[in-house]
C-alpha cells in the first residue's frame, strides 16, 4: 500500500495491523456543490479503500484513501474526478437492500460478468463500542487524495456517528485482480474479518484544500 499513501499522510492502524475495506452504499437525494442535478440525485457507489492519518495542528486527523470508486453514470464518475481528482469509474450497477431479511448487497458489471458484494446480518443496529475495530472502520471523518507532482489533498466528511449491525457473513465476488490489481488478490479473498451494516444519514463533504 505504501506507493498509493497521499503525500502528507501515513497508513493508519488497529492494534498495530493495516486494513482495507470494500464498502457499497447509496447515495439520496445529493448536491454537488449545493447544487442538485437532474437524473443524477440517487445512485450506488463501491469503493476499495484503506485508512490514512494525518497530524494537524488539534492532533490526528484520521481518514481514508481510495484506490477504486465506482458509480453507475458516467457523468458522475468524470464530475468526481475533475471536482475531488477521486479515482471513480462507471458501470452498470444494481443493489438490494433488505433490512427486515438482514440482506444486503450490491453488483456491478465488470469485464462482462456480474460482480457482487453482500452482507447477512441479525439483532439490531448499536454505536460501536470506543476502541473497537468497528468504529475504527467507520469513525473516519477525513479524506485524502494522492495528486500528481507528489502533491495530495484533504477534504472533511461530515456526519454523526452511525449505528451498526454486525454481519454474520459477508462476502466479496470478482475478478480482483483485473479491478483492482494483483496485489489485491490474497488480501481480499476468504469472508475477510469483520462485515459491517451501518444505518447512514445526511453527509456533508467539504471542498477539499491543497496540502503543503
Amino acid at each position: 500500500m505504501r506507493r498509493r499513501i497521499p503525500a502528507g499522510t501515513e497508513l493508519d492502524t488497529w492494534n498495530g495491523r493495516t486494513f482495507i475495506s470494500v464498502v457499497g452504499f447509496r447515495f439520496l437525494e445529493t448536491r454537488l456543490l449545493g447544487v442538485a442535478v437532474p437524473f443524477h440525485r440517487d445512485f450506488d457507489e463501491v469503493n476499495l479503500r484503506f485508512y490514512v492519518r494525518r497530524r494537524s495542528p488539534e492532533g490526528w486527523r484520521r481518514g481514508v484513501a481510495f484506490v477504486r470508486e465506482l458509480v453507475p453514470r458516467t457523468a458522475l464518475a468524470a464530475v468526481a474526478r475533475l471536482v475531488y481528482g477521486e479515482p471513480y469509474t462507471a458501470l452498470p450497477m444494481r443493489h438490494h437492500i433488505e433490512l427486515a431479511r438482514g440482506r444486503v448487497g450490491y453488483a456491478w458489471r465488470w469485464a462482462g460478468r456480474w460482480c457482487a458484494l453482500e452482507t447477512r446480518f441479525v439483532g439490531e443496529a448499536r454505536l460501536p463500542a470506543e476502541g473497537t475495530l468497528e468504529a475504527f472502520l467507520v469513525e473516519h471523518y477525513w479524506g485524502y487524495t494522492a495528486r500528481r507532482g507528489g502533491r495530495s489533498r484533504e477534504y472533511q466528511v461530515e456526519h454523526p456517528p452511525w449505528k451498526l449491525w454486525v454481519g454474520t457473513e459477508g462476502f466479496l465476488q470478482c475478478d480482483v485482480a483485473s479491478l483492482y490489481g494483483p496485489e489485491f488478490v490474497s488480501p481480499l479473498s476468504g469472508s475477510g474479518e469483520t462485515a459491517l451494516v451501518a444505518e447512514g444519514s445526511a453527509v456533508t463533504v467539504r471542498r477539499g484544500v491543497q496540502l503543503a
